[in-house]
């Protein structure tokens, strides 16, 4: 079996507007929203740098330039700190910060979907495979998810990769769905392919989340710019297309997923990334008890 080819670029959809956490999404893109002391993205910047992505383009929209400005350097800030000597605070600052170079940002000029949003990518990302991350799905594990497909798409030789949970029959109707094959460890072979489903239509409850590891023949089916679900462009049809055409696997990690997007899940995401975090963790578990009923 010939190496598999390595994959050095990511691709990071944040055109979205906020809706649901209006109004504070009027003026802070809701990829900025902390949860505890950091952005959502820059946990997904994190998940693909530990998984060895060395190049980072963000797909944005209107109003996003905030991001940008996250990801460069204040140098107004960074000399305050360093005057007061807040070592801690600039290292933490410092050190989310991509290498020089290493940033990109398109606009995606209409809301199309998840498909036309990974399209504006194609000359990026060239002839070579690639990541992409949805920053809603914001998954806590070591080693992280992007870094554990990473494995599986080595181990099964290349090809597709997407992340998947188990969810129950009602849900499959929000997810791209799998229609399973053989599985081996993690890794489950996909023999098809739906998006949103009638439950009672579901080939499975294997659901398709936000990380995916992609080959650049993907451009060519979104080249078609057909309209799928709710008439966006989606990426489940024209990944569904490939399948047959090179290897094609779902896996399961073993990261907690929570759902950034949504308002509990947003709030979960807090509470349980606080609880992890040694030096706030004692006071936010008894904070906890002595709300609750």
């Amino acid at each position: 079996m010939s190496p598999v080819r390595p994959v050095r670029k990511a691709v990071f959809p944040v055109a979205g507007m906020g809706t649901r956490f209006l109004p504070a999404t009027k003026a802070v893109p809701k990829e900025m929203l902390p949860v505890v002391d950091k952005p959502v993205i820059q946990y997904a910047v994190e998940e693909a740098r530990e998984a060895g992505i060395e190049q980072f383009v963000f797909i944005t929209g209107r109003g996003k330039h905030v991001i940008a400005d996250h990801f460069d350097h204040a140098y107004e800030l960074e000399s305050l700190l360093e005057a007061r000597e807040k070592t801690a605070e600039l290292n933490s600052l410092l050190e989310s910060l991509p290498q020089t170079g290493s940033v990109g940002f398109i606009r995606q000029q209409q809301p199309l979907g998840l498909g036309h949003a990974v399209w504006c990518a194609r000359h990026f990302v060239g002839n070579e495979p690639f990541a992409v991350l949805l920053p809603d799905d914001l998954m806590v594990g070591k080693p992280g998810a992007l870094a554990q497909m990473m494995m599986s798409y080595r181990e099964v030789g290349g090809g597709n990769i997407v992340a998947a949970e188990e969810k129950s029959r009602e849900e499959t109707k929000r997810y791209g769905v799998v229609d399973p094959g053989a599985t081996k460890g993690k890794a489950t072979e996909v023999k098809g392919l739906v998006e949103k489903p009638d439950p009672a239509k579901a080939p499975s409850s294997l659901c398709i989340i936000g990380r995916y590891i992609l080959q650049p023949e993907i451009f060519g089916e979104l080249d078609r710019q057909e309209r799928g679900a709710g008439n966006e462009i989606q990426l489940t049809d024209s990944m569904a297309r490939l399948i047959g055409k090179m290897p094609f696997h779902a896996v399961t990690t073993e990261c907690a997923r929570f759902d950034c997007g949504d308002k509990v899940g947003f709030l979960t995401a807090n509470i349980a990334v606080g609880l992890s975090r040694p030096d706030i963790a004692p006071q936010l578990r008894a904070m906890l008890k002595g709300i609750l009923p």
